[in-house]
């Protein structure tokens, strides 16, 4: 149903694969992209990029169990940071991996961009996750 490839004639990523195969007939989610709000719509983690990573996992949590899916059945993110450090885009980074999402290892790609929709926005996450057989439509 899953598997993920980390291609040897590659450089090794860390924590994450270089490709996920769904096969066909799988229940997909696309998600829209997570954002650090709360359930009033206010940001959290004002000027902190690790705290705001900390409450678009957790939205993202919600998002994925409303379909049926839930982290580990993630395949592939983007993770946009707005930062142009190397340290900064690296702290979010470990953040997405103590969250349990870069568990299979999934296809992720990192990335530092100048700014995002919401002001104040410093970190937000896209998915694509399987939803398992079996799981109730949201």
């Amino acid at each position: 149903m899953l598997e993920r490839v980390t291609v040897p004639s590659l450089f090794p990523p860390p924590r994450y694969a270089h490709a996920s195969v769904v096969e066909a007939g799988t229940r997909l989610a696309f998600l829209a992209g997570s954002v650090p709000l709360d359930a009033d719509g206010k940001l959290v983690g004002e000027g902190d990029p690790v705290r705001q990573a900390r409450q678009v996992l957790a939205n993202l949590g919600e998002q994925l169990r409303a379909v049926g899916s839930d982290m580990a059945h993630v395949v592939s993110t983007d993770v946009y940071v707005v930062s142009g450090e190397p340290a900064v885009l690296s702290a979010v980074w470990d953040v997405v991996e103590t969250s349990g999402l870069s568990t299979g290892p999934h296809s992720s790609t990192l990335i530092g961009v100048a700014c995002l929709g919401y002001t104040g926005q410093l970190v937000e996450i896209t998915a694509t996750a399987v939803v398992p057989a079996g799981a109730e439509d949201a």
